[in-house]
């Protein structure tokens, strides 16, 4: 994904990218192709790219082990300016060009806001109730007939303290 900046007036500049994942060394859970649209704004010693990116991607639901498919959404933003970078920065989305640069690759940044946009906890709806742990019915198709009135006795404690401060 490589925007040639060379020729390019001052102001904005749109460019859309369809590409095959692997081109940007992505592999499961994406699949198929993504999409990103850029938003370049070109000064004169600096330019800020907005990057917004859409994904395919199949998970396996944390909850039920149903497999599911959904798009993610990463959006970003990076500067670029035109200068000899300070000995020390802490800005990620600061980058330095030289003067005489003609292109930027924008691969690697979305690979990278790819990577980062993957939930911790992937659920198949927002609302997924998960298997019963005593005998692994899908709860979201059907009530188990499973009695949930042991509690674990660790829970003791907590339970009667719960008990305790309804009560005054």
């Amino acid at each position: 994904m490589i925007i040639k900046i060379s020729n390019l007036s001052d102001g904005v500049h749109n460019f859309d990218f369809e590409e095959k994942i692997n081109t940007i060394e992505l592999g499961e859970p994406f699949y198929n192709s993504f999409k990103s649209k850029v938003k370049l704004d070109k000064l004169h010693d600096q330019i800020i790219v907005d990057v917004s990116s859409e994904f395919k991607v199949k998970f396996e639901c944390d909850r039920c082990g149903k497999v599911y498919r959904t798009k993610l959404k990463s959006d970003y933003q990076m500067v670029y300016l035109m200068n000899e970078p300070p000995a020390e920065t802490d800005s990620l989305n600061v980058s330095y060009l030289s003067r005489d640069a003609v292109k930027i690759d924008i691969s690697s940044d979305v690979r990278e806001y790819a990577l980062l946009s993957i939930p911790m906890k992937k659920l198949c709806k927002a609302k997924c109730k998960g298997l019963c742990p005593n005998c692994g019915k899908d709860l979201n198709k059907e009530q188990c007939s499973c009695k949930n009135d042991e509690i674990d006795p660790r829970w003791k404690p907590l339970i009667d303290l719960k008990d305790k401060l309804n009560l005054n």
